[in-house]
């Protein structure tokens, strides 16, 4: 290649789940976070909401990035450290998991050759344990490797995502409290913040979730509608503001959770019918872990969500989330000794490499490794 008056960053550019971005190496990466977030912003080009002068998509599900490295710590196959961008703010948030993400993880590393596959016949398939540094959270992902490569055809279909492709299932080993600490980070199964009777919840993902009518909503808006609505975006950012004081996440004004999760009965089969905001957006589907999240709620007697959630009998139990373009299904196993004890939450989800090269940053934002 031609030389290049900028840095020059080994990428691929991938899409997981309903949600894409570029994946890095972390060794190709500054090793300092604030010099490493001025590099992910102008790859991105954030601050600007078109993110015209970046790989940003101007959307959240669109302004994220997987960083991957081999695992630290005995047992983990790799590390994965999720970044969430966002077209219009300079700011870099490795606080939260990202469960659409995640799914890429794997593919990548194959990739790239941090792992190599676990089988190379017809029928093979490759499983690795991904520690996810945002939050300390394992899970066993499992993606088919037929002829030792990573396969992206196949017939499994989520709904977010158009087509099908070869399925990766995620096996998530310990999600509650990933944020908050705990499960009900309040204590409290149910309870009034700011007026409305919500359920504070974080299997994965920390949500605050509560029934759609007490806002004075269907539940069944669609997206366009709800993102127009700045009545109720507002009245949602009071109410976020104040339970994130309550799940001792101290003020999150600027923080990209906790997510706002609207419920109403189910309308097309499932066990509830969702409208979740990523928290100023509405999101076109539903985020892995918020799903996870809410199906928890579900399955938890004494929640928001008891009373309108149609659940089907059994532990396991495979939990069917309504959401704007789907459904999303979480396959969710509970303690029988400790029904708020939850010992399994697995789910499907696919993902695509989309485009390897190289990423470009302005020399004055970073010189690279030789210039570090």
């Amino acid at each position: 290649m031609r030389p290049t008056s900028q840095t020059a960053i080994p990428c691929l550019f991938m899409r997981g789940g309903t949600s894409r971005g570029p994946f890095f190496d972390a060794a190709d990466l500054p090793a300092d976070s604030d010099a490493r977030d001025l590099v992910l912003l102008a790859v991105m080009g954030s601050p600007d909401k078109r993110q015209i002068d970046g790989l940003g998509g101007a959307h959240p599900l669109t302004s994220k990035v997987g960083i991957v490295s081999r695992g630290s710590q005995p047992g983990v196959d790799l590390d994965f450290l999720f970044a969430q961008l966002q077209p219009d703010s300079d700011k870099v948030d490795t606080t939260p998991n990202c469960g659409n993400m995640l799914a890429a993880v794997v593919p990548f590393a194959l990739e790239t050759g941090l792992v190599d596959p676990q089988g190379r016949g017809e029928d093979a398939a490759s499983t690795f344990r991904v520690l996810t540094l945002n939050t300390g959270m394992q899970c066993d992902i499992t993606v088919q490797t037929p002829g030792g490569l990573v396969s992206y055809e196949g017939g499994a279909r989520i709904d977010g995502a158009p087509g099908s492709s070869a399925p990766i299932t995620i096996n998530f080993l310990d999600t509650a409290g990933s944020v908050a600490g705990s499960l009900l980070p309040t204590g409290k199964l149910r309870e009034h913040i700011d007026g409305v009777e919500v359920t504070c919840i974080d299997n994965g993902m920390p949500l605050v979730i509560f029934q759609a009518a007490d806002v004075g909503r269907s539940g069944y808006e669609s997206v366009e509608a709800l993102n127009a609505d700045t009545e109720l975006k507002a009245r949602i950012e009071r109410l976020r503001i104040a339970a994130g004081h309550a799940m001792g996440l101290g003020d999150v004004t600027t923080k990209n959770y906790p997510k706002m999760t609207l419920i109403a009965p189910p309308r097309a089969g499932g066990a509830l019918s969702t409208r979740s905001f990523i928290p100023h957006v509405c999101h076109d589907a539903i985020g892995v872990l918020a799903a996870v999240t809410v199906a928890t709620a579900c399955k938890l007697p004494g929640t928001v969500a008891d009373g309108i959630a149609q659940m089907p009998a059994g532990n396991p139990v495979t939990v069917s989330v309504e959401h704007p373009t789907g459904e999303f299904s979480v396959e969710l196993e509970t303690d029988p000794a400790d029904p708020q004890r939850v010992t399994r939450a697995a789910l499907l989800r696919t993902a695509r490499l989309l485009m390897r090269g190289e990423a470009m940053v302005p020399r004055g934002v970073w010189a690279g490794k030789e210039g570090a």
